[in-house]
């Protein structure tokens, strides 16, 4: 690598691993959540219309703080995956239901080439923690899921990593709530490696934007229902058998 010329400042290196936190109004869960990002890594905080200060204080303990005023957990996560410049990609929520430390084992099974995507399956720690309205609809669109791809997942959660090249390369299209199938469809569509971890889940901190009532829940399943009547593309980029990244390993 060519040294810089005398006196230039030197370019800063990405951080091995960014972590993308859509926020809205999260102020009271951020500093649990910041607190647990791995040393070394960097937590991109993407604010999404918060009124409570969340991107201030997200800015005020070390994160980066991205703005997106279009509303939507998927505009916030893609916002924050174009935001990344890491070779490894996280996705987390912000609201401390999540431990983003868990995701170091996630990373190294991407790392290893263990796996091209890895989801956490969610195991409530206390009563409350999962909704029955919410784990409802999980179930039925893992089982929708299964019936479109083939996978066998058992929870379609936010806790998730994969290699940045690859996921801007499925193109995700959607901006709601479909966003974290879609990222699941696209990939199995494209013979990705895709693995499950159980993660335990705490209740969240604050209201639930999006799965907190049953309305909510409803909306987010009506956009997961879309996704999947998507069909499968014609054809594959990857040659068979090869998941992505297959010839940088």
């Amino acid at each position: 690598m060519r040294a810089a010329p005398p006196g230039a400042a030197a370019s800063p290196r990405p951080a091995p691993v960014d972590v993308v936190l859509p926020c809205l109004d999260e102020a009271a869960a951020l500093p649990w959540v910041l607190a647990r990002i791995p040393d070394g890594w960097r937590a991109i905080v993407v604010d999404n219309g918060s009124t409570d200060g969340s991107a201030a204080l997200a800015r005020d303990l070390g994160a980066t703080v991205v703005q997106e005023p279009r509303r939507g957990f998927g505009a916030a996560c893609h916002a924050g995956l174009l935001a990344a410049d890491a070779d490894i990609v996280c996705f987390c929520d912000c609201d401390a239901s999540l431990d983003p430390s868990l995701l170091v084992p996630f990373v190294q099974a991407v790392r290893d080439g263990e796996h091209d995507l890895v989801l956490g399956r969610r195991r409530p720690q206390r009563r409350g923690a999962w909704p029955p309205h919410a784990r409802l609809g999980n179930l039925a669109l893992t089982r929708m899921l299964r019936r479109r791809t083939g996978l066998h997942l058992h929870d379609l959660g936010p806790l998730r990593a994969a290699r940045r090249t690859d996921l801007l390369g499925l193109r995700l299209a959607d901006r709601r709530s479909g966003y974290p199938l879609e990222m699941v469809v696209r990939a199995a569509d494209a013979g990705w490696r895709i693995g499950e971890r159980e993660v335990p889940y705490r209740p969240r901190t604050g209201r639930s934007k999006v799965t907190g009532t049953w309305r909510g829940t409803w909306h987010a399943v009506r956009d997961m229902r879309a996704v999947l009547r998507q069909p499968p593309p014609t054809g594959r980029t990857e040659a068979a058998g090869g998941g992505p990244g297959e010839a940088a390993r």
